[in-house]
């Protein structure tokens, strides 16, 4: 059977929108699109969708070539390099790494800093990890791009897997001593699809370390309102967050989610919500990526029945 790419893209402007159909579709998926136009045209900001069965390959796309701030989005393909590391042997999950307090900064978001203040302490690399992907830990993030060597180094092992639409350069100490830092770690939806997709297939890692990481993304109590704010309690979604500060302007750069939403068939859709530049609340912001979600789950939920 020949598998079509289908993909759909919005350019928003002064409130109007173009819409651009790269190939046929059914009834179902124009209602679909109709849906994620709507919800997209009251975000107030400029948002980025990316949504994918990863059975047949249906893609649907909004902003596809626009560069969105990730902000700790960008610890699901950290997490990737550093379990790329262990399967290869060079570390090890079981491995101590020893935590002083100026690794532990404090205004910054970190459980790790909670739990342990005065730094001095020898935790696995594990717990590390799993704090940076499942509570979204940012002192347990830069601990980890140094043991890599830096955002470089990650940056290249996701290029290496084909996906080349990202860029990994600051990390989140940098990116919090000015606004404009963070839109140096950007990616387009359809590069985030990219990385869902190799990560769902288990190719490139190994199946103990695709175990570990989609445990830790299943497991995240972060963004509850986000993806799984709108679908039934019995949805598994392995999923990482993204969020920015607001600037005095009352605009938020980023406030995202990503993830693989399994379906009651068992069958999985990839979906990418960024909501970049939004002047809209919390609450508003994070209903925009349910709705998305909620959509695209009740599309497939239905339609591949």
């Amino acid at each position: 059977m020949i598998q079509r790419f289908r993909s759909i893209k919005f350019l928003f402007h002064i409130g109007l929108a173009t819409v651009f159909l790269s190939a046929p579709v059914s009834a179902q998926e124009q209602d679909l699109k109709a849906g994620i136009t709507e919800i997209v045209g009251k975000a107030n900001g400029t948002i980025g969708v990316g949504i994918m069965h990863l059975e047949t390959r249906e893609t649907t796309i909004v902003n596809e070539k626009h560069k969105f701030p990730m902000q700790s989005v960008f610890k699901f393909p950290l997490a990737m390099a550093v379990l790329d590391q262990v399967d290869k042997g060079k570390l090890s999950l079981d491995q101590k790494i020893h935590i002083t307090k100026k690794d532990l900064l404090p205004k910054t978001h970190s459980p790790l800093r909670d739990k342990y203040p005065d730094g001095n302490v020898d935790i696995t690399l594990a717990a590390i990890l799993d704090a940076t992907v499942s509570w979204s830990d940012n002192n347990g993030c830069d601990i980890l791009f140094r043991l890599l060597g830096g955002p470089k180094n990650v940056q290249a092992y996701i290029h290496n897997l084909g996906v080349k639409d990202i860029a990994i350069v600051a990390t989140g100490e940098e990116m919090s001593r000015h606004w404009d830092v963070q839109f140096t770690n950007w990616c387009e939806p359809k590069a985030m699809l990219q990385l869902l997709n190799i990560f769902q297939k288990g190719k490139k890692l190994s199946k103990s370390s695709t175990d570990f990481l989609r445990k830790s993304m299943v497991d995240s109590p972060t963004g509850p309102k986000r993806i799984k704010g709108l679908l039934p309690k019995t949805a598994v979604v392995a999923h990482k967050t993204g969020t920015s500060g607001t600037n005095d302007k009352c605009v938020t750069a980023a406030n995202n989610d990503v993830g693989i939403i399994t379906l009651p068939d068992g069958k999985h859709i990839a979906l990418v919500v960024y909501v970049s530049n939004s002047t809209l609340d919390e609450k508003g912001r994070d209903l925009v990526i349910a709705q998305i979600a909620k959509a695209a789950y009740d599309h497939y939920a239905e339609s591949k029945k």
